[in-house]
């Protein structure tokens, strides 16, 4: 590569390094464009109406145990539900409780299902309200079908509702009949869940789309067939948990029991909603087992003491780096920081949910980063010992080290996946954070370093063998 592009890439390689460091901790350079807003509008007698944007400014997600919030474990009962069964109606519990604990409020929840314990594990990051959200996730899903109300109330309830469109809660209360806007257009029939046998996948027999088939009891067939006959034309609405998930038309009066609900399904779709009516129809009762609330307070604590030992690390290899490699140590440091910069942004980025365990994950991963420059050093310094220029010992030195390289962090990415698909909880977040910082370290060692090395070694720094 010539003097020129070398001079290119590492200019590319600090102009990412400035984004990412600005989206990790983008403070003085939105207090920069203030400054400059401020000045824009005094110079012009604030007549300028045009500033500058401030930079993203996006949050770290953290965990429970940094940001506080509640543990709780749940134990299911699936006693009365076939074996072949069980996977499905924890998939389906699992879509409820999800979508109960998003209508609490609580941003990016974390759940899941220990299928062999039939375990149902939930972490509300930042919960306040610890009470009502056990009351909510501890009821059982509910399903029921509802039908359209007379085409009269139905038009006053669409009419107020666009009446108003655009105004405020306090513009909207002086509104005559306001109330009427919230009411709902359908009404509860007799049937409900507790008469669905199952719910199933199936393709339509000309266009192969997906749809989902349904089958009553036999009580629940008799219901079904009167409701479908004073309902034709008409859609019949079916609602989880009191809220929507579809409302098919009514083609005909259908009897046997069974029925399908055809629409813009893909088979993702179809198949949530498969999950999401049998998790309403199947008995499946959970029971609070433990409860553990983590304060912020402790949080806070926890957070500073694993940055504080991020921080001596990132010490420690710095001056291990310098006192031992001299100057490629300097340049392998400076391409650590770009490293741990780009990965802090990805964090963010991605988001990825940052926990103790996580971020131990990130700080291995600093260490694991510097392995590759030790690496190609020491093999830097066996080329030179040998009588090569110092151009050549750079290119072989990391030629001759990329294998080992190569060969060691793909077996550590290896370990990561597997850490990630079969762990839980923390062991997926240490192993995701990990496995992004190798995969970084990599881009850090071969990319970063090496073409800083590039920029130096044709300069006079070059004559004094102290610095190699």
């Amino acid at each position: 590569m010539t003097k020129r592009k070398s001079f290119l890439v590492a200019l590319i390689i600090f102009l990412l390094a400035f984004l990412a460091g600005n989206l990790c901790y983008p403070v003085f350079l939105n207090k920069g464009i203030d400054f400059i807003n401020s000045r824009l509008h005094q110079g012009f007698g604030g007549q300028v109406k045009f500033t500058l944007p401030h930079f993203w400014n996006i949050p770290f997600r953290l965990g429970l145990d940094l940001q506080g919030g509640t543990h709780l474990l749940y134990q299911t009962d699936l006693s009365q539900i076939k074996d072949a069964d069980k996977t499905n109606a924890l998939a389906g519990l699992k879509d409820v409780i999800e979508r109960r604990v998003n209508l609490f409020g609580v941003s990016e929840p974390t759940i899941q299902v220990e299928e062999k314990s039939q375990r149902l594990i939930v972490e509300l990051a930042g919960v306040k309200d610890v009470k009502q959200a056990i009351e909510m996730i501890g009821q059982t899903p509910f399903l029921e079908f509802r039908e359209q109300r007379p085409q009269e109330e139905v038009d006053k309830i669409l009419a107020k509702r666009k009446e108003l469109e655009g105004k405020t809660y306090e513009e909207a209360q002086k509104v005559s009949d306001w109330q009427l806007a919230f009411e709902d257009p359908f009404s509860p029939t007799q049937l409900t869940g507790r008469y669905l046998k199952k719910a199933d996948l199936a393709f339509q027999s000309t266009t192969n789309k997906p749809e989902v088939s349904l089958e009553f009891d036999d009580e629940g067939a008799k219901i079904f067939e009167d409701l479908t006959a004073k309902n034709v034309g008409k859609p019949l609405a079916i609602y989880i948990d009191n809220q929507m998930i579809s409302s098919p038309v009514v083609q005909e009066k259908i009897t046997g029991g069974k029925a399908q609900i055809t629409g813009n399904f893909n088979l993702e779709t179809a198949r949530q909603l498969v999950r999401n009516l049998n998790a309403g129809a199947l008995p499946v009762p959970i029971k609070l087992v433990s409860q553990e609330t983590i304060g912020p307070s402790l949080g806070q604590v926890s957070l500073e003491k694993s940055l504080k030992a991020g921080l001596i690390g990132f010490l420690a290899v710095i001056i291990f780096m310098v006192l031992f490699y001299r100057l490629p140590g300097v340049l392998a440091s400076l391409a650590l920081v770009i490293y741990i910069g780009l990965v802090l942004a990805i964090f963010k980025m991605v988001p990825v949910t940052l926990t103790l365990a996580g971020i131990a994950g990130f700080i291995l991963s600093i260490g694991m980063a510097v392995d590759a420059n030790i690496l190609i050093f020491a093999r830097m310094r066996e080329e030179l010992k040998w009588g090569k220029s110092l151009t050549l010992a750079v290119e072989d030195g990391f030629k001759r080290a990329w294998p080992s390289i190569r060969d060691s962090n793909a077996n550590s990415v290896i370990v990561t996946l597997i850490l990630f698909n079969f762990g839980t909880g923390f062991i997926k977040g240490f192993a995701l954070t990990l496995m992004i910082g190798i995969v970084l370290s990599m881009f850090s060692a071969i990319f970063i370093t090496r073409n800083f090395l590039r920029l130096v070694e044709n300069t006079g720094l070059a004559r004094f063998k102290w610095l190699w």
